[in-house]
Formats: structure tokens, sequence, C-alpha cells
């Protein structure tokens, strides 16, 4: 099942309301792109995913309507840190996200 694919941006731009971006440092063991990709792929709703780094240092972007749900899955995989999310439905009407 791949979710991450499940919202086509195209038909609607704000399907995903929120902006998910965050860092993910190395705890104990090294970090795997790919796992992590292919998790966020099969067990959230969202579009956009973005996901580089090595194994001390991932980066995600996610639009997604479940942003916490995001930061408790990085925080489950390493130490999580430059958190940001954004709602673009108020960005996009001049308003702070």
């Amino acid at each position: 099942m791949e979710y991450a694919n499940s919202i086509d941006a195209e038909d609607d731009q704000f399907a995903c309301r929120y902006d998910t971006q965050l860092l993910i440092d190395r705890r104990d063991q090294d970090l795997d792109e790919t796992a992590i990709t292919d998790y966020i792929a099969s067990h959230f709703e969202g579009n956009s995913l973005i996901v580089v780094g090595d194994a001390d240092l991932i980066k995600i972007h996610f639009h997604t309507n479940e942003p916490w749900r995001i930061l408790e899955y990085g925080a489950s995989v390493g130490e999580i840190y430059d958190i940001v999310v954004e709602d673009m439905i108020r960005q996009s009407n001049g308003l702070d996200g």
C-alpha cells in the first residue's frame, strides 16, 4: 500500500495542508534513507515526499494532514530537530504559518 502517492497535488494543491520538515540525527544505529522513505510511503498519507541524507543525518520533507505522526516516527528512529510545520493554506492567504 503506497500512501505517500495517494493524493495528487495537481488535483488539489492543498489536499495535504501541512508542509512538514525535520532533521533526524543518528542515535544508536545508522540511519537508513531507503528504509525511512519506504516506511513513510507505506504508513502515512501525504505527498511531495523527499528523504535525503546518510547514516548520520536525514532530512525529511513531506506534505501531510497529520504532521505529528511524522514527528513521532522521526523521534522513534533518531533525535529530531530543526522542525518546521507550515500551514500552506494560511501561507497562500498571506497569513503567518
